[in-house]
This record gives C-alpha cells, structure tokens and sequence, in this order.
C-alpha cells in the first residue's frame, strides 16, 4: 500500500470507495473477470469456463433443499486445542478467526430436510473454514450426521472440500478417518444411500476415506481431487503424469466416479437417486 492510499484510509470522513474486489470476481481456472452479481447468480460458477467455485454449506442447502423444508443440525462440541498447539498462531486463535470468518462452529455442517419432497440429510465440508480440515470436530459431525439419517431412515448426502487431515490435533485427527469408516457401514448395515459429492479441492486423508466410499460417486465439473501433490507422485514413481490427472474428468475416464453433475443439475440428480436407491420408502 502506497503512502497516499495509508493517508486516505486514516482519514474518517472520506469514505472508502468500492474496488474491483467488491465488483468482480476473476476465475481460478480461466482468469476471466467476472461481475460478482452475474457470478452468485449463476451458483459461483464461471459463465466462461464452467468452473465451479467453492460454496459454503448455507449456499448448498438453500440450492439443494426444498424451501422451508430444512433446518440445521446442532453442531457437536467436542475438545478444542487437545495438544495445546502452536506454530506462527496459537491453533486457538486460528478456531477463532475462523469462526469469526464463518460464522460456523467447524468445518462441517449437517441439515435435515427433503429434496423433491423425498427426506435427506446433508453434510457439507466448508473449505473456507481452514481449509475444511479434518478434526475432531469434523469426525464427530459426520458420524452425527450418518446417524441422524439412520434415525431418520433417509440418505445421508455428503460435500466434500478438504486440503486433508488437520495438523493441529496430530494423530487424533487422523483417527478420524476409521471412525467415519464405521459411520458409513452403520449406514450400509441399515440399507440407506451414502451418496458423496466430491468439489473443489477433495484431498488428503478425506479422499483417502470417506469421500470415496459412497454407493454412489459424483463430483462437480474440473474438481482438483487428489491423495498427495502431484510432484511427490512423480517423484514416487518415476513418471510424468497426464495435465489433468488429478480432475474430476480424469477420475470418471478411468472408473474412479459415477458420474460429473454440473451445479445447477444437481438437485435434481440428487432427487433422482434417492428415488432409485429408496424405493419402498418412495412408494411408501
């Protein structure tokens, strides 16, 4: 910032003016410029490209849900801090900027409501919120959220958008992973869907678990879904991989998905499968 732009912002009453931040929104994919208004409206996809930005859970349900069918789940408390730790911040003031950021209490949220008048739970993975790292408090909303739609009978509908495990609970957060693992067989030994949408990014210890143990496999256009960077790979194995092997396009050429469902199609490829997946509760 130069020293006419400090001076000018030190000053009360000059007010700020709007900047082409606030106005426009440049694609990460095809670094077109955007008017912000045109971007929300078409779901925070980019009219140019077609690549899909990331959403919030709030966003997710209002799109995906009947209106004035739905309603939050509680979040679950569980232990802040465990291992008091510290790198440049203090991972308690981290929890809190985010938070305040958010306006969540964690990286995940769960609702309960119907899609097409059909019951359904959603969780979704916020990535704005530490990069929708995985901890306890993510693990603890997942099995929440799988035994809410036991309890329920009806689909339990997961979004995906996690850098990984969280490092600020150490093993404690990987030890999450099998704990969702039982989640989704309690779902399967009670014969409900587990369906999972994979968004941009998906990676880490939550691709390498639950996010790729659902009966049915979608993942939103030009998704980056991987394990590790693509650099460690080569390194491993010696080889120069494809440009786009780590895409959702990539991952549904070779067996990896069932199907890429662009944003605006997903409600009611959502509808669809749990009409399929459900029948006798449908009919009932």
């Amino acid at each position: 910032m130069n020293w006419f732009n400090k001076v000018r912002n030190r000053i009360p009453f000059i007010s700020k003016r709007s900047t082409e931040d606030t106005l426009w929104h440049k694609c990460r994919d095809c670094d077109q410029m955007i008017f912000i208004k045109e971007y929300e409206e078409n779901q925070s996809v980019c009219p140019e490209c077609g690549f899909h930005g990331r959403i919030g859970p709030m966003k997710r349900f209002l799109h995906l849900f009947d209106e004035h069918s739905w309603e939050v789940l509680a979040s679950p408390k569980v232990k802040e801090d465990p291992l008091k730790f510290r790198d440049q911040k203090k991972y308690i003031d981290r929890l809190k900027a985010a938070r305040a950021a958010t306006g969540e209490s964690d990286a995940f949220l769960n609702a309960k409501g119907t899609i097409h008048g059909k019951d359904a739970i959603i969780g979704v993975q916020d990535f704005a919120f530490m990069g929708g790292s995985m901890g306890l408090a993510v693990g603890e909303a997942f099995v929440r959220g799988a035994r809410a739609a036991i309890a329920a009978q009806c689909p339990y509908i997961v979004f995906t958008a996690s850098g990984g495990a969280r490092m600020q609970e150490g093993a404690l957060s990987l030890m999450q992973m099998p704990k969702m693992t039982v989640a989704v067989e309690e779902l399967r030994e009670a014969g409900l869907p587990y369906i999972v949408v994979l968004t941009d990014p998906t990676s880490g210890g939550v691709m390498a678990s639950y996010a790729m143990l659902g009966d049915v496999q979608i993942a939103e256009p030009k998704a980056l879904l991987a394990f590790t960077g693509r650099r460690v790979i080569e390194n491993t194995i010696r080889e120069k991989l494809p440009d786009n092997f780590q895409s959702a396009e990539y991952l549904l050429e070779h067996g990896a998905l069932d199907m890429i469902v662009a944003r605006a199609d997903l409600r009611d490829t959502l509808g669809k499968l749990i009409d399929y997946m459900t029948p006798a509760r449908a009919a009932a």
